[in-house]
């Protein structure tokens, strides 16, 4: 059971859908016009602008990179209305998830955020991270990354009573995840690949409409903490595992306090305590359906979940900028 925060109480939920839906907004109006700097720029700034106003002393821990990398919602910005004197609250936040997604126009672009009380995030470099999730209901490390692919197929087959090639697996379509498509395909594994949003991926082994039973695979580290905010809310598993290419990345990890660079992170690890996550669709997808622009108004779809509670509620909101 999670313990509820105090401090998250002061910080309503809905108030986070209302951040998550300006950046959703500004960023739709780049949909299909091949500017993903532009398309990031837009929901970057609207994402601000709303944490700006409410009563919160904000840090985000995971955010657009580091202050000389990415000006815009760093790592360390302080944001909010109430530094110094309202609840600490630390912020992991991607105000564009799939800027190459909403330059073209393809599926499950989000704007996507958890906040949680002061040091109950990881603050998890700009690194790859390797990730194994799956959804509720299943005995405590059914899966794990220190079991092979195969392995870990075949544990959850047995545990849902099917064959392997019953289980259909999310995985990123990226080159370097040619080998574990060859080892499941080997099996008989069915594979949803995705060109990209893997918070979404993950998120959607908790839906059984979605119909995929387990996400693999190696993604941005501050997704793998997005996504495990909100797995946190729902109930799943999750692990994962740092990926370091060179001596710079690990001298990063070291700057965020990181010193065991094999650690496998349960999702207990990665967000502490109490949590809440918010997301709303820019494009539509497997868990949302994107932005709308309607002839006087434009509709929005939001998710927005509380781990304490263990409450989803899903939010359709209507528009009128006009009114503003």
């Amino acid at each position: 059971m999670v313990k509820a925060s105090k401090a998250l109480d002061r910080v309503l939920v809905l108030e986070m859908v209302r951040v998550t839906e300006a950046a959703a907004i500004a960023a739709s109006k780049l949909i299909g016009r091949g500017d993903e700097k532009a398309a990031d720029h837009a929901a970057v700034e609207a994402m601000r602008a709303a944490f700006n106003d409410l009563e919160f002393d904000g840090t985000v821990v995971i955010g657009e990179g580091e202050r000389d990398e990415a000006p815009m919602l760093y790592i360390g910005e302080k944001v909010g209305c109430a530094i110094g004197t309202g609840p600490k609250i630390d912020i992991a936040l991607d105000p564009l998830e799939g800027t190459t997604i909403t330059a073209k126009a393809g599926p499950n672009a989000l704007a996507v955020l958890a906040i949680a009380e002061e040091g109950g995030l990881l603050n998890a470099p700009d690194v790859y991270m390797d990730k194994i999730a799956i959804g509720p209901g299943f005995a405590p490390g059914l899966v794990s990354l220190r079991r092979t692919p195969t392995e870990n197929v075949h544990a959850l087959a047995a545990a849902k009573g099917v064959k392997p090639d019953e289980i259909i697996a999310c995985v990123l379509d990226r080159p370097r995840h040619e080998k574990l498509i060859a080892e499941l395909r080997a099996i008989g594994c069915g594979i949803m690949l995705i060109p990209d949003g893997d918070v979404a991926g993950v998120i959607a082994v908790t839906n059984p409409d979605t119909t995929i039973d387990i996400y693999m695979g190696s993604g941005g580290a501050p997704e793998g903490v997005l996504a495990a905010a909100a797995l946190r809310c729902v109930g799943g598993q999750f692990e994962g595992r740092l990926l370091f290419r060179n001596d710079d990345e690990r001298a990063r990890a070291h700057r965020w306090g990181i010193t065991d660079l094999d650690r496998i992170y349960k999702l207990e690890d990665l967000v502490k305590g109490d949590a809440i996550f918010a997301a709303t669709g820019v494009t539509d997808g497997s868990l949302l359906d994107g932005v709308k622009r309607r002839k006087n108004c434009m509709t929005t779809e939001s998710v927005v979940m509380r781990a304490s509670s263990g409450t989803v509620r899903w939010v359709k909101g209507e528009h009128h900028p006009e009114r503003h």
